[in-house]
């Protein structure tokens, strides 16, 4: 029987939860990483409720990624519909 290391750790989650996904694991790490952890000194659970959706929004459509080309989601999705000649949807 393998015993993992202190510092390792295993999946949060149990068998059926979103938890128990590696794509969810890694956003949640990185949320986790990038606003909880980073901030910090929340005073109650509605400061860290709105900066959650400020993140969400800021994760979705400004923040640079590699799939896209180093650029924001939103611009890579206008540049596709601008390509496709197709409108993009609002928000």
């Amino acid at each position: 029987m393998h015993n993992p290391p202190e510092d390792e750790k295993g999946s949060v989650g149990s068998k059926g939860d979103s938890f128990d996904n590696a794509a969810a694991e890694s956003l949640n790490s990185l949320y986790k990483k990038e606003l909880i952890d980073f901030r910090g000194g929340w005073e109650n659970v509605m400061d860290v409720t709105i900066a959650t959706m400020e993140w969400v929004a800021w994760y979705n459509t400004e923040r640079i990624h590699s799939y896209c080309g180093n650029i924001p989601p939103r611009e890579y999705e206008e540049a596709f519909h601008r390509s496709r000649g197709t409108a993009t949807r609002a928000g």
